[in-house]
């Protein structure tokens, strides 16, 4: 190799070496950026938790007269509680027959949520003079503990004697929870005692979320099915009559053109 050769080589190592030093520190910066930028996001997206909040405490007062307003009239709806119930897929799984019984004497739900939201919600069930309890309220408490863990509590069932539903096993279910396949379910009362996954309890984010703002969609399942199913009874009727008269034409024509032998008959002259 040549020493102007030797030259160039060590000439284009040099320029590479400085290139990748270019090239870190301005991947270093802008990583640097990046994080800057993503402080700005991360404050903007604070800033906006705590709009929303004050949005959601603002509306969650002035719902508050119609929630009660709705209660009033829903106390003229016999069984309107158990119904709304038993028609929702998902709490209709956790009922037996004699979980149902017990929810007939069921007048009132009352879902609360907490002044900041966040902290939690509580929800309360109000009964009439019952076989089964001597409660007249029983109520379940989703709220965040100082560590700020999500705890529950909920109140102690007084059961009347021998009408324990959470020490009966095998209750037979619903013909809603027949539908789903759900044989055997704990009573639905257990829910009560059950402090295990307070952070994500379903059947309380069901009432909560789901069936507390609009419990009239569930309690009129069966008449929309009812409507949709007469629906279907009218279509199956007509196509019944459309296939007679066809029949009854297909019978005219054989008549007309076939003897009793089945040969063709020739027109008199």
């Amino acid at each position: 190799m040549s020493a102007s050769s030797a030259k160039v080589n060590k000439k284009e190592n040099s320029n590479h070496d400085a290139g990748d030093e270019t090239s870190e520190k301005e991947q270093q910066e802008a990583i640097e950026h990046i994080d800057e930028v993503q402080n700005e996001i991360d404050r903007l997206n604070e800033q906006a938790s705590e709009e929303i909040l004050k949005v959601e405490q603002k509306y969650n007062k002035l719902r508050q007269p119609f929630f009660q307003k709705r209660s009033e009239l829903i106390a003229k709806i016999p069984n309107f509680w158990v119904t709304t119930f038993v028609n929702h897929p998902q709490v209709s799984a956790l009922l037996g027959e004699e979980d149902e019984e017990a929810l007939h004497y069921l007048s009132k739900v009352e879902v609360t949520e907490f002044e900041d939201i966040k902290s939690g919600y509580r929800i309360d069930f109000s009964f009439d003079e019952n076989p089964y309890f001597e409660n007249k309220v029983l109520s379940k408490e989703f709220n965040v503990n100082e560590s700020g863990d999500p705890v529950s509590k909920s109140t102690e069932i007084k059961w009347k004697s021998g009408k324990d539903l959470t020490k009966r096993t095998g209750q037979t279910p619903n013909k809603a929870g027949k539908k789903r396949q759900h044989e055997e379910p704990e009573s639905f009362f257990t829910w009560f005692s059950d402090h295990s996954d307070s952070g994500a309890d379903e059947l309380g984010e069901v009432i909560k979320d789901d069936i507390w703002p609009n419990p009239l969609q569930y309690y009129l399942v069966p008449d929309m099915e009812d409507e949709e199913a007469e629906d279907d009874e009218e279509e199956e009727e007509e196509e019944g009559l459309e296939d007679i008269d066809e029949g009854e034409e297909e019978e005219g024509d054989d008549e007309d053109g076939e003897g009793e032998d089945g040969e063709v008959r020739k027109p008199e002259t």
